[in-house]
């Protein structure tokens, strides 16, 4: 049937700050239903408390509503609106948590606001564990033995009747918040007692533990006329017994039957259809016996979910938007294709390629705790790499972590003792597909690796190949090697950093240049839904090494913009609202607007919002073969956050245009050294300093400027590595310890300026002018992390002459600089004095805080800036703020419950919350003055 036109209006609810486990993905997944429901006219409100998301921003709703996610929040906007319909499946869990409550206290009734794109009772059937599997049992389906428990006697009970071993499930939790196995009896008191507590109603799931068997997922859509599609089966190269979250995972399977795939098929659709009356998205899980073929059911999710953000990016299918639309009436049948745009969305994608995501951890950020994988997720992002087989994507997934990664090893940095990688194969963390790797060249048995790993052996003997090949490519040298071989090489993903390293230890530039010369270049190939059946009309591409290229070159001027790679802390989803709005106004200025990123969970690499987008790595090999494709004008790297800086020195080395502020400007900024003795040569104070590349000289400044000082390594993200320390032998731990981890670098060793104030600005310069965005004060004192402190904006407490001071040493540095376009610098004030801290010449994690609690679009302005296009005097700034906006962290330290959890010059915070208040005397702000002024009173 057509769309309902009684629906007029529609509030989505979004997911509220990034947490482990509830990341990014949904801001893809709630800003394309929003698009997809003001195409047909509906008038669209957006609640969400997350400033750094495209979602709250102005061109996505027609009304956001920037607020705590919270019953009076919604009852404020059914207040002020007419909504007809709420659509809560875009948020995540938070999102159906929400409008399950507001349905039980009647508000929804109350207002005559009908909930759209699920069934409220299929929330409580699928989040309630013994619900679920009553839910199964009666559907004549496979579940594993379990016991529903409210306490530890019924727990252990449970735990009796079922036997070891036991994985123990809170309902209504994220993530697997306080989930866990239990092997053996004297592990349950404890296992049960977090489970409990981690459960908002108190309650476990106490099941037998399938460990070991594999684990499957299908993304289906189910429409008013219960037609069911399957968009994607992603498979698991982890066996069951490590988060799905935390899984490298694969599409299309590549293990599955296809007899047991048509049973998964068969009871994903049954299951969805008896999830009462609703139309849209859905995500199934199932695990399979590998020995016995039997499958079970591990759960369901009513809703768009992580794995819906990287089943729409592996197939081009856009999940989400058609789900919005599903939502409001449409059928599968009625709706086009939006990559062909002539088959209907009722066509399943078919791949001819293979994509693997590799999830993206920070174990560094949270030193002491377990970083064993298991039913707990505990990434913080994820990348997806798209190949021609599943090494060229797997190597090309690992290239995109950055994490020093240049493929799958063989970039001198891997193995170890053999006792201590099977140690590792055995406990899963970050690294155990490298361990695997180098398990199989110290020569270990394909059988032991799959009983250690309970990985299967198609994937083990794919790696085996790799390790074969790597052998007989160490037998030549870079003048001897045939094009046959390198070619082989190239296709199975490897770097020229790799081959370098096992052609002799030779640079990746020479083997570029005999690649050139024997012919062997990239080419681009369209992410099309259907394997090339019919032409695709969505400029969205992936690399690959073969004959046909699908990417044609356009006579437009072009810019590339640097995406900014996996979620992590310090560096997450506010540059890719960045790099949305920066690829926005460059198709406003007329030029062709390409995207190179690799994050699956953004909304930069959905395909309607670049007018090319190559899913590819940010990595500087991949970037030099699409510049030399595509030919740009320029390349931007100021939105991109540090992943795209760091590639500006070979950008500025081959002579390719950087977009706005050179290379030196830059540098001398990220240089630590370099930009305190700019901020000597212009008179601006700063805390007395001097660098090091040793702990020698380390410790030679910090005596000279004296304790307590501060640790910096230049040209890093969150304060990685950053310590406050008050001895020489803390200095010289401090300093070991960072160039262990990041050799060469150029230390910083300033005096720490204790009890100081912090605080910061955005601005932006155009080569005449500057216009100063905002000026943030920190509720807690120097010495905490920037992304970790609570910002107010406008200053709660700072005085007009050292706000003036502030503005202008900012003048000052952007023209010494001789920035064009966005800078943040960051000051500390200690009595009446101002210092300079530091200043980052690039968009900050501030920078979509200060543009919506401004409502002005900066970043589209910067943007221009950089471009040349036009000056800042072109433009008028009217601030919409009234009152004070207060940017509160958000941590997930229950994710680490052991770990230290003091804060203080590395970030920690995995997200952050926007609040708005009238006055200095609201509640909210006192309590949190109150709170986090302790610090001063130490």
């Amino acid at each position: 049937m057509p769309k309902d036109s009684s629906i007029k209006s529609v509030l989505i609810i979004g997911s509220g700050p990034i947490i482990i486990g509830q990341a990014c993905e949904f801001d893809y997944s709630g800003s394309q239903a929003a698009r997809s429901l003001r195409e047909e006219g509906i008038e669209v409100s957006l609640i969400n408390s997350n400033p750094a998301t495209i979602m709250t921003d102005e061109v996505t709703a027609d009304h956001i509503y920037l607020k705590p996610l919270t019953i009076d929040s919604i009852r404020d906007i059914l207040e002020e609106r007419q909504i007809d319909c709420v659509l809560p499946t875009m948020g995540g869990q938070t999102a159906l948590n929400l409008c399950k409550e507001a349905s039980e206290i009647g508000l929804w009734e109350k207002y005559n606001v009908r909930v759209i794109g699920v069934d409220l009772q299929v929330i409580e059937t699928t989040e309630n564990r013994e619900a679920f599997r009553k839910f199964c049992v009666g559907l004549g389906l496979g579940v594993a033995p379990s016991f529903t428990a409210n306490s530890m006697l019924e727990g252990k009970e449970a735990a009796q009747k079922i036997g070891f071993p036991l994985v123990i499930r809170p309902s209504y939790t994220l993530g697997g918040t306080g989930g866990g196995f239990c092997h053996k009896p004297e592990e349950l008191e404890s296992a049960l007692s977090y489970g409990l507590k981690a459960s908002p109603i108190h309650e476990v799931l106490v099941e037998k533990a399938v460990l070991g068997w594999k684990e499957f997922e299908l993304e289906l859509l189910r429409d008013g006329n219960d037609n069911v599609v399957i968009i994607c089966t992603v498979e698991n190269l982890d066996p069951m017994g490590v988060h799905t979250g935390d899984s490298i995972t694969v599409a299309p399977a590549m293990t599955l039957p296809d007899t047991v795939y048509q049973k998964m098929r068969d009871q994903a659709q049954l299951m969805m259809r008896a999830l009462g009356n609703f139309a849209g998205g859905c995500n199934v899980q199932f695990s399979l016996n590998p020995d016995t073929e039997e499958i079970i059911v591990i759960e369901i999710n009513p809703r768009v979910s992580r794995s819906s953000a990287l089943a729409s990016k592996a197939t081009g299918y856009p999940i989400a938007k058609v789900a919005a639309k599903l939502a409001i009436g449409y059928n599968l049948d009625e709706l086009n294709n939006q990559i062909t745009k002539t088959t209907s969305a009722f066509f399943e994608p078919a791949l001819d390629y293979v994509i693997v995501k590799i999830p993206r951890w920070n174990f560094d950020k949270f030193y002491g705790c377990d970083s064993t994988l298991g039913l707990q997720m505990k990434s913080v992002g994820e990348v997806m790499a798209i190949g021609r087989n599943f090494a060229e994507a797997l190597q090309k997934a690992c290239q995109s972590l950055e994490n020093n990664k240049v493929g799958l090893g063989e970039d001198g940095k891997g193995l170890a003792k053999t006792e201590e990688i099977l140690d590792s194969l055995q406990h899963p963390s970050w690294d155990r597909i490298f361990k695997i790797k180098d398990a199989i060249y110290l020569g270990v048995p394909i059988h032991t690796i799959q009983k250690l790993t309970g990985i299967d052996n198609w994937f083990l003997t794919q790696i085996q190949e790799l390790v074969k090949l790597e052998k007989e490519i160490q037998k030549y040298t870079i003048n001897n090697i045939s094009k046959e071989l390198l070619l082989k090489a190239k296709k199975k993903g490897y770097s020229d950093v790799q081959l370098g390293f096992l052609l002799g230890r030779i640079d990746e530039e020479q083997v570029y240049e005999k690649r050139k010369e024997l012919g062997i270049k990239r080419v681009y190939k369209m992410v099309d839904t259907c394997a090339a059946e019919f032409e695709a009309k969505t400029p969205y591409y992936y690399s690959t090494f073969d004959l046909e290229n699908e990417s044609v070159r356009s006579d437009k001027k072009k810019i590339i913009v640097l995406g900014s790679g996996p979620n992590r802390i310090g560096q997450g989803i506010e540059f890719d609202y960045c790099c949305v709005h920066g690829l926005l106004a460059i198709k406003e200025e007329g030029y062709e607007a390409i995207m190179i990123n690799c994050n699956p969970e953004t909304v930069s690499t959905d395909f309607d919002i670049a007018d090319k987008l190559y899913f590819e790595p940010v990595f500087w090999e991949h970037l030099w073969e699409l510049i030399e494709h595509e030919q740009p004008e320029g390349v931007i790297v100021q939105l991109g956050g540090q992943t795209a800086l760091k590639l500006s020195k070979k950008l500025h080395e081959r002579g390719i245009k950087i977009i706005g502020s050179s290379f030196d400007s830059m540098d001398i900024a990220e240089d630590r050294g370099r930009f305190s003795d700019l901020l000597k040569e212009l008179d601006i104070p700063y805390p007395d300093y001097g660098t090091a590349t040793n702990a020698d000289e380390a410790l030679e400044v910090a005596n000279r400027v004296g304790y307590p000082v501060l640790v910096r390594p230049s040209y890093v993200l969150g304060g990685q590595r950053m310590r406050i320390v008050i001895n020489d032998a803390e200095c010289e731990t401090a300093v070991i310890n960072l160039l262990k981890d990041i050799p060469d670098n150029t230390i910083l060793i300033d005096h720490f300026l204790d009890r100081a104030k912090e605080a910061e600005i955005d601005a932006i310069y155009d080569g005449d002018q500057v216009q100063i965005m905002g000026v943030m004060e920190h509720i807690e004192p120097a010495g905490i992390h920037s992304g970790d402190s609570n910002s107010v904006l406008p200053p709660f407490s700072l005085g007009p002459i050292i706000i003036e001071a502030m503005q202008h040493y900012t003048k000052k540095i952007c023209k010494a600089l001789e920035i064009r376009g966005l800078i943040n610098i960051q000051f500390a004030i200690k009595g009446d004095k101002v210092y300079v801290i530091e200043a980052n010449p690039r968009a900050s994690r501030t920078t979509p805080f200060i543009c919506k609690a401004y409502g002005i679009p900066y970043l589209n302005v910067a943007t221009k800036v950089m471009l040349g296009t036009h000056k800042l005097k072109d433009f008028t700034f009217k601030e919409k703020l009234t009152g004070y906006a207060i940017k509160e962290p958000v941590f997930s330290f229950d994710k680490f419950p052991n770990v230290n959890k003091e804060l203080g010059p590395e970030m920690k915070s995995t997200g952050e919350a926007i609040y708005f208040i009238k006055d200095l005397f609201d509640p909210y702000f006192r309590n949190l003055y109150k709170e986090k002024s302790m610090f001063l009173s130490r």
